[in-house]
């Protein structure tokens, strides 16, 4: 991290996000019925190798300025996202998530644009996992309040400098009539 946007947070994730990949894709592939050979064969050891490494890959940093994420094998997805683009932080529990004691952490942001039929790579942020979330999902927020009252206060002094410059031209105005 720069000097000017020191790390505040460092996300850890939880190793049973391993077990819920592993089932979920061997879930969707057991849906169609050709993909029920390739769940077997994914079952049996290619889904363990892909499940651990991808969750090595997994890293979710939060700096004074920026929300920063990390994942994937093969197809490596790396966010950064400045805090003041950042409109919701949402929680998704459904029941399977439950069952792992897993949440999602979805950031949403702001401008965009419907990227849903590219998969992660549009604007938004899918955190599953996260230990501790709540907390996580808490310390964006209030880094996130505080860039933008700082923002908002740059704008009030650069308003008085304007309102400054306004009257000194005024004055001179004066003096030339």
């Amino acid at each position: 991290m720069a000097e000017n946007n020191p790390l505040l947070v460092r996300a850890t994730f939880n190793p049973v996000v391993k077990t819920y990949l592993l089932l979920y894709i061997a879930f969707m592939l057991c849906v169609t019925i050709i993909g029920i050979p390739l769940a077997i064969i994914w079952l049996c050891g290619i889904g363990q190798w892909w499940a651990q490494h991808y969750f090595d890959k997994l890293e979710c940093e939060l700096s004074a300025r920026t929300l920063h994420f990390k994942q994937g094998i093969f197809v490596q997805v790396e966010k950064t996202i400045p805090l003041d683009n950042i409109q919701d932080l949402t929680f998704i529990e459904g029941p399977v998530l439950r069952y792992f004691n897993l949440c999602m952490l979805n950031v949403e942001t702001a401008g965009k644009g419907d990227a849903k039929g590219f998969s992660g790579f549009g604007n938004e942020m899918s955190l599953i996992g996260i230990i501790d979330a709540q907390n996580f999902r808490t310390s964006v927020l209030e880094q996130r309040q505080a860039v933008m009252d700082r923002k908002n206060g740059s704008s009030q002094e650069n308003d008085a400098v304007l309102v400054e410059i306004r009257n000194l031209l005024r004055e001179l105005n004066a003096k030339i009539k």
